[in-house]
């Protein structure tokens, strides 16, 4: 009876405790110290000689002896003198009225990305709070995979709060990322200077740069200011997403337009070119681009010089640079030139072997036979490899004295040998001409000698045309008889003396030679002036008779002859 009558009492006075404590009320948020944890509870010390507990569940991590924790008072008695306390409601009551007055006064709370739902996502506000940010509002550009942000933690500004537990506060990540963005830009403005050195990221390329995030904003690396050297490619002096430090060289308030320079970290090193270069000096650096009108050749960093196709070798056709080096090739050059304003180096490979064109002209002289393959034929004519590096030159002129070559392929073909005679040497324009038809004597002189003015030729009716008659002349040369000049200086022309001829093709003819051109292989015929000739000449002998009779007629002579006959 004692143990009840004890058991009683003390109720009775818990009872009356908790009544004499009128701070405590329930939905108060009280702090408190934890006094003791084990694997299922905490113990909070509440004050006033009042202790609640806490299931472990309610905490991420378990408190240490002597941390503070707010917790809600949700019972003054549990029916065993103890007060019942949440730690989860007084978090969740704290965090209402955090997100009702960052609703009214749009202040960006912390969330995070936890679920994608149709046209968005789910958003953790904390304290069980959910919000729904809209797809479009989650960046401030278009979100190409919406699974990129889950995880994601950053802050939201809420367009419409809801304080029960149903998806109805919408909240909008772009406006935060705008806000910021504005103050990142606002702030670069007002405090950084031409000069000043600043930090971003690469965000992505075009033909002349590449665009650098400074915050959510942009500035441009153009071309020409990454490297003190030549740019073709800006994807080979920056990558994409790389953080990097570069000078501030432009910023205009006006037009928002930034420009930034990665070269500008380094001294120019064109300023003191010439204390480390001169004209012919021999170097020895790695290939760093290939094109198809030469090689870079990479100085130093930021100098390189290029050696110009012609000047990879003295004798090789280059038609593709890629042929002679490779990128990352270590070659030597020469010098040959610079131009510091414009930033140029010129250089030659070619120059640091022997000219094989130096001594063209001892090894093959005017008139040297040589017997050669034909590598290459075109239309004019046909190249002959003389020696590795060097072809000569056969124009289809120099083919024959007298015949027309209509096509090199009359003629050769590529991998032919071909016997020529050098006719003409040009060290200086690397050009070797060879002919054919000089391996004989020429036919034109010949007959030039054989035949003068004037002279009379046979030959063979070879061909009619509208404009004359054509004759084979010996040495296989073909003359022309102007159609004017088939008939005798007494007779009149028409269309039927050249028509008579055609049916002469082959037959033998004579005409006398009125002019002869062996340069330009030019011989004209006429049948008009031989038979004016032939007329001269018979006059001229006929004078010469009547002359001859009228000086041995002698008057006195008769005179005398006559008295002496009548005497």
């Amino acid at each position: 009876m004692e143990n009840e009558t004890q058991m009683a009492e003390k109720q009775s006075f818990l009872q009356q405790h908790l009544m004499s404590i009128p701070e405590l009320e329930v939905g108060q948020i009280v702090t408190g110290t934890v006094v003791q944890t084990n694997d299922e509870s905490v113990l909070v010390d509440i004050g006033y000689k009042s202790e609640g507990k806490i299931p472990v569940d309610e905490f991420m991590e378990l408190p240490k002896l002597g941390d503070k924790v707010a917790v809600t008072i949700v019972k003054l008695d549990d029916g065993r003198g103890q007060v019942v306390v949440s730690k989860k409601r007084a978090e969740a009551k704290e965090r209402t009225e955090v997100l009702r007055k960052a609703a009214e006064d749009r202040e960006p709370v912390l969330g995070k990305f936890i679920k994608v739902i149709k046209g968005g996502y789910e958003v953790d506000l904390g304290a069980d709070y959910k919000g729904f940010c809209p797809l479009s509002k989650a960046d401030i550009v278009r979100v190409e995979d919406p699974q990129t942000l889950i995880g994601k933690t950053d802050y939201f500004v809420i367009d419409k709060f809801h304080a029960g537990s149903k998806l109805k506060s919408v909240v909008s990540r772009r406006e935060y990322l705008e806000r910021k963005i504005k103050e990142n830009k606002d702030a670069f403005f007002q405090t950084v200077q031409i000069g000043d050195v600043v930090q971003g990221e690469v965000k992505s390329f075009t033909s002349f740069g590449a665009f650098i995030d400074l915050g959510g904003f942009d500035g441009l690396l153009h071309i020409n200011d990454m490297s003190w050297g030549h740019v073709t490619r800006p994807k080979d002096f920056v990558k994409k997403g790389q953080v990097i430090q570069l000078r501030l060289i432009n910023i205009d308030p006006e037009t928002q337009k930034i420009n930034l320079s990665l070269k500008h970290m380094t001294p120019d090193p064109w300023t003191t070119f010439e204390e480390r270069y001169q004209v012919g000096d021999v170097v020895k650096r790695p290939v760093t681009k290939i094109t198809s009108f030469g090689v870079f050749i990479e100085l130093e960093p930021g100098i390189e010089g290029l050696a110009h196709i012609s000047e990879l070798s003295w004798t090789k056709r280059v038609t593709n640079p890629k042929d002679i080096v490779s990128i990352g090739d270590v070659v030597e050059a020469k010098i040959l030139g610079y131009d510091l304003d414009k930033k140029r180096v010129s250089l030659g490979l070619k120059q640091l072997q022997e000219n094989p064109w130096d001594t063209i002209s001892d090894r093959y002289p005017v008139g040297k036979v040589i017997k050669g393959p034909v590598v290459k034929v075109t239309n004019s004519g046909a190249f002959i490899n003389l020696e590795d590096g060097i072809d000569g030159f056969l124009h289809i002129d120099d083919i024959s004295w007298t015949k027309k070559i209509k096509s090199m392929d009359q003629f050769c073909k590529e991998g032919d040998l071909v016997d020529v005679v050098v006719s003409r040497v040009e060290p200086e324009n690397r050009r070797i001409r060879l002919s054919v038809k000089q391996l004989e004597g020429n036919p034109w002189s010949n007959l030039k000698k054989d035949y003068p003015k004037y002279s009379t030729i046979q030959g063979t009716v070879s061909s009619v045309t509208d404009f004359g008659v054509f004759v084979k002349v010996p040495g296989d040369i073909e003359g022309l008889i102007s159609k004017y000049n088939l008939v005798g200086p007494d007779e009149e022309y028409s269309d039927k003396v050249l028509e008579s001829y055609k049916e002469k093709v082959g037959e033998p003819i004579t005409a006398m030679v009125i002019d002869i051109n062996p340069q330009a292989q030019k011989l004209s015929l006429s049948i008009k002036e031989m038979i004016k000739k032939s007329q001269e000449s018979e006059m001229a002998k006929y004078m010469a008779d009547d002359k001859e009779e009228e000086d041995t007629y002698n008057p006195f002579a008769d005179m005398l002859k006559s008295k002496n006959d009548e005497e």
